[in-house]
């Protein structure tokens, strides 16, 4: 009896300890690092959410762009760096659809990771140089279908959702583009600005601008209902690619044996941060919704992201080059 009441101590002091080591985190900067290239949507909204959470738990976050290989490199530094809550992932769907379409990695998300919190998702919209001779989607496929393997498209990398979602397109609309991955969406931009490539899917949130400035023809939305802010834009389903979508969405995973009281007080922060009006306002005229979930429904939604992009890439024969 005296042995168990020990043992039951023991684990009480434990457990005091861990609680109060979660109560005193962070005690030094937290780390974000952002496995793709700086002026995307995931380096801006990590540093948005780095600055919030830095008010609110009284230490920097910084963010530390890291990308390559279509986030494999950063996205594997985080996975090899201690569990201990001071550095943290910055994911997008590229990570998900990646379980499937990059099978060889470094890392298994769900094995290595661990959910903080979802951040926002926001549609992408498909644009055009101005050179290229089409003002609607009805003319590209029209143009496609009698060039096939002529016009190309720009990503920020394999695997990424600007990537997926040519490729989607390709498969549901019955076109050959080539893909032209970038290292990150910056490059992929700056080049399609300038007509080195013909056309991209990006996110309405760095997009829309260029857009509305008469820089890029936007073709369609990619969202099953009209973006906010390019509402005049179609989306694919109603300019002739029926039953498509697809999105970008952002979120913060830890390396798996993080503590699960600091995991949990980095999930009440960040939904701290995406609950705040001003926050929902800012992010819904820029075309973003932010995202509230428990660790636990998170960590669903990663799972079954995993498994309906696993069904895309193989019904359509989806291949990394």
């Amino acid at each position: 009896m005296f042995r168990l009441f020990r043992s039951f101590l023991v684990a009480l002091a434990a457990a005091a300890a861990l609680a109060a080591h979660a109560q005193a985190y962070p005690t030094k900067p937290v780390k974000i690092v952002v496995p793709f290239a700086a002026g995307g949507p995931a380096d801006i909204y990590a540093r948005v959410i780095a600055q919030k959470l830095g008010e609110s738990m009284g230490q920097a976050f910084i963010v530390e762009d890291r990308p390559g290989a279509g986030s494999l490199i950063g996205t594997d530094a985080v996975a090899k760096a201690a569990p201990d809550g001071y550095t943290l992932l910055l994911m997008s769907n590229t990570h998900t659809v990646n379980e499937t379409l990059v099978p060889n990695k470094p890392y298994v998300l769900m094995r290595d990771f661990v959910g903080i919190a979802p951040i926002n998702y926001s549609d992408l919209v498909l644009v055009a140089h101005p050179s290229l001779p089409v003002s609607s989607l009805a003319d590209l496929l029209k143009l496609a279908k009698a060039r096939p393997g002529q016009l190309n498209y720009a990503s920020s990398g394999t695997g990424t959702p600007y990537h997926m979602a040519g490729e989607l397109f390709k498969s549901m609309a019955g076109v050959h583009l080539v893909h032209i991955p970038y290292r990150g969406s910056t490059g992929a931009r700056t080049d399609l600005l300038g007509g080195q490539v013909d056309l991209m899917f990006d996110a309405v949130t760095t997009m829309a601008d260029h857009a509305k400035a008469g820089k890029v023809k936007a073709l369609a939305t990619t969202g099953a209902q009209r973006s906010t802010v390019l509402p005049d834009v179609p989306t694919m389903g109603e300019a002739g690619v029926p039953g498509y979508e697809a999105t970008i969405w952002l979120g913060l995973l830890a390396p798996k044996g993080t503590p699960p009281a600091i995991v949990q007080r980095l999930n009440e922060a960040v939904t701290k941060v995406t609950s705040q009006p001003e926050i929902r306002q800012l992010w819904g005229r820029q075309g973003a919704t932010p995202m509230v979930m428990s660790t636990a429904a998170f960590d669903k939604y990663i799972q079954d992201d995993i498994a309906k992009w696993a069904h895309v890439i193989r019904s359509a024969h989806i291949t990394a080059e």
